[in-house]
């Protein structure tokens, strides 16, 4: 026999209460379904190239324009032929050299630079951050006659400083940094100077302490962006002993330009430094993004 609850009827408002979270549910389902497919598109879309580059790399000339994007038998032939017809060892180490010294001389002058402008006090700051700020609008291209007449004028032209001194200046660099010293609390300042430190003991033992995981990001930028550095080097030098890694794959390229297993094997020998630093450093470049404000 039935009980006379479950006889009852259902209010009509109560069915409509208890059907509403459920199409909320539905609605949060479809998008994070639409969601997944735009994201997973697009992230193969970016992830293809980069793949099909570093396998016909492994390819054989009868091969590396086929459709297949495994090769069928797998050499290393195309890496020793790199190594051999071309010095890309030397392009790889002057690469190396003005990226490790531009990165670290960029970090040490930005910081300083920054760490002025968001934390001292004098007269003209702001119109000296404005100042930098606006060179961001500025492109290379455009400033590219007058650096070059000045490194000529300065003696600098095919050498290292010619390739390093330009690339230091950063308006980003200072910009990202000077954000993020102006979230540091001043509390810490304070009891420093009661302390008896100085602006120099206070920039030494304090700032650059709390700087490491945004130095940490800005190092892998600089580092990518003069690795990857191609007109500047173009310019600035014409001995084939200073060429960077992006001039000698140019100049590979044009050498070899039928034999595209080459080709892409030293683009994925220049490609891997690169791909290294970024996937060590991805979550400190996201966490320094969000600190500093970036959105």
């Amino acid at each position: 026999m039935p009980s006379e609850t479950a006889a009852l009827p259902r209010p009509a408002g109560s069915a409509a209460a208890s059907s509403e979270p459920r199409r909320r549910m539905s609605r949060r389902r479809r998008k994070s379904s639409t969601l997944f497919v735009v994201v997973g598109v697009i992230t193969i879309l970016t992830v293809f190239p980069l793949v099909w580059m570093v396998t016909s790399s492994f390819k054989g000339a009868d091969e590396v324009l086929s459709t297949n994007l495994l090769p069928s038998a797998p050499t290393v032939d195309n890496f020793d032929y790199v190594f051999t017809a071309a010095p890309f060892g030397r392009y790889l180490f002057n690469s190396f050299v003005v990226s490790v010294t531009v990165t670290v001389a960029a970090l040490f002058f930005h910081s300083m630079a920054a760490y002025a402008l968001a934390r001292l006090k004098f007269p003209g700051r702001d119109a000296i951050f404005l100042g930098i700020f606006s060179t961001l609008l500025v492109t290379g291209p455009v400033v590219l006659v007058p650096l070059f007449l000045v490194v000529h004028r300065l003696g600098l032209l095919n050498s290292y400083a010619g390739l390093i001194l330009p690339a230091i200046f950063s308006a980003y660099g200072i910009f990202l940094l000077r954000q993020f010293y102006l979230s540091i609390p001043a509390e810490l300042e304070e009891a420093a100077v009661l302390d008896g430190c100085g602006y120099w003991r206070i920039y030494w033992s304090i700032i650059l302490p709390l700087s490491r995981s945004i130095f940490a990001a800005l190092a892998v930028l600089f580092f990518l962006a003069n690795w990857n550095a191609f007109l500047w080097p173009l310019v600035a030098t014409t001995d084939s002993d200073l060429q960077v890694v992006q001039l000698g794959i140019a100049s590979f390229q044009d050498q070899n330009s039928a034999d595209w297993q080459y080709v892409l094997a030293a683009a994925t020998i220049a490609a891997i430094p690169t791909l290294i630093a970024f996937a060590i450093f991805q979550r400190r470049i996201v966490e320094s993004i969000k600190t500093s404000g970036l959105k």
